[in-house]
């Protein structure tokens, strides 16, 4: 497993150390679960043949040094029975502070539109593997506030919204968690290099660069006047200070303003980060 070593300097009580993973993706299936399931296990597993070791190796590292782990989304390829079980047992035996991302409550992979009504399908069932609320939850860790916030269909809801302003009225610097990573600048002219800016798979790209998209992405990634805001306060308000993000299966860094910085870190890396 790759690591990658970030420093960030917050203002904390005393330095401390947490890893931060994204995008697992285990791919487990076995008698418990449908036909379908377990050819889609088939299938996925060939797409991420390194997922169990990645996993096996984080849970390693984290044990053995004593550190948080935060996990920015699919953990999981898609919902069954033994990813299920494979989740529960990573929040049992590590220190996980998890956000949601879309596979967390995919059921069969792009069989459906992802929408509220379809994460609703598998929601609770997910969300009781964790030790948080996996859609939105908050954690003070040596004076810096680390937020998870789902937006991994590309949306903050007015609810996430109003609780991300009540964490920052509480005056600690925040580390944000998101699946999907937020437009900037730097990070668009790095998807259109690597030929995937259409779609660019970010939350609140101006819909000017979208004109390209295919009509079904369009409509799935295009921002509504919430998640407008909450991109604005997300990086205007000087609440945030740092932002961890996945989805895009790189490895990824660069500031969306003077003075916030998105990470996104890929699937086999771990990034240990050292905040002071």
């Amino acid at each position: 497993m790759n690591i990658i070593r970030t420093h960030l300097h917050l203002g904390a009580a005393e330095p401390f150390t947490i890893l931060h993973a994204s995008d697992t993706h285990l791919t487990r299936a076995d008698e418990r679960d449908d036909a379908r399931k377990l050819a889609l296990a088939g299938r996925r597993t060939n797409n991420f043949p390194k997922a169990e070791q990645h996993l096996q190796e984080l849970t390693a590292l984290a044990q053995q040094r004593g550190l948080t782990v935060v996990h920015t989304g699919d953990l999981i390829d898609f919902v069954s029975a033994a990813n299920i079980d494979a989740a529960r047992g990573f929040a049992d035996q590590v220190d996980c502070f998890m956000a949601a991302g879309n596979h967390e409550f995919s059921l069969y992979v792009g069989e459906a539109k992802e929408d509220a009504a379809y994460r609703n399908i598998s929601l609770d069932r997910v969300n009781a593997v964790f030790k948080n609320n996996i859609r939105f939850a908050s954690r003070i860790i040596g004076g810096v506030n680390f937020v998870a916030l789902d937006n991994s269909y590309y949306l903050v809801e007015q609810w996430q919204l109003e609780r991300l302003r009540e964490e920052a009225e509480r005056g600690y610097p925040i580390v944000l968690a998101l699946h999907t990573p937020l437009y900037s600048q730097d990070m668009y002219r790095q998807r259109a290099e690597q030929g995937k800016v259409n779609p660019a798979y970010l939350m609140s790209v101006p819909e000017e660069l979208m004109r390209a998209y295919t009509p079904d992405r369009y409509e799935q990634q295009l921002q509504d006047a919430v998640t407008a805001e909450a991109y604005r306060f997300i990086t205007e308000s000087g609440a945030v200070k740092a932002i961890l993000t996945g989805h895009l299966h790189c490895d990824f860094e660069a500031d969306i303003t003077p003075t916030l910085r998105q990470y996104v870190t890929g699937i086999g890396t771990v990034r240990e980060i050292v905040i002071d």
